[in-house]
């Protein structure tokens, strides 16, 4: 059973590694980097997971983003990714105690917590979280992405703009 504890008791350079076991040294190219490009991770949503033996076996980070309507209004959001778990400790149930441990801190606050976006498998996001790409199709992000992967999360899915740009929060 993992351990999760706020990603910030981590050293960064050993999440760096991590992440690129997990996702190869190219990550950085990847849109979704464009898309927090100049932003910092939010530490108070960010956690990584201990294995039975406290290595780190995975980590999550959230981002401030914006989805930029056509009327240049930003409507703020939270970008959740990357989910990063070891290669060896993958399926394993890391990656859905992050995503579990990181959407009770967004509803912890007591407020309705703002739309996440993430870009990730839709049958995986959307059979365990609530994520779903219908609404996303009209959204443009900074770089190639796959729409059926852009996926959100909302309490109410009607307040959301259906076209935009989905890039770093700069309020």
């Amino acid at each position: 059973m993992p351990t999760i504890i706020p990603l910030d008791q981590v050293d960064p350079a050993m999440v760096e590694e991590l992440l690129d076991r997990a996702f190869g040294p190219d990550r950085h190219g990847r849109t979704a980097y464009s898309v927090r490009d100049g932003t910092e991770p939010l530490g108070a949503l960010s956690f990584a997971a201990l294995d039975d033996d406290d290595w780190l076996a995975g980590s999550i980070q959230c981002w401030p983003v914006a989805l930029t309507d056509p009327s240049g209004r930003p409507h703020p959001m939270i970008m959740i990714g990357p989910v990063a778990v070891v290669p060896e400790l993958q399926n394993a149930g890391y990656g859905k105690a992050l995503m579990l441990a990181s959407i009770a801190a967004l509803q912890a606050g007591g407020a309705v917590p703002l739309p996440q976006v993430l870009i990730g498998d839709a049958d995986y996001y959307g059979r365990f979280f609530g994520f779903v790409a219908e609404p996303t199709q009209g959204w443009s992000l900074p770089g190639p992405y796959d729409p059926a992967r852009l996926l959100v999360r909302c309490e109410n899915l009607s307040v959301l703009p259906q076209l935009g740009a989905l890039g770093p929060w700069r309020g």
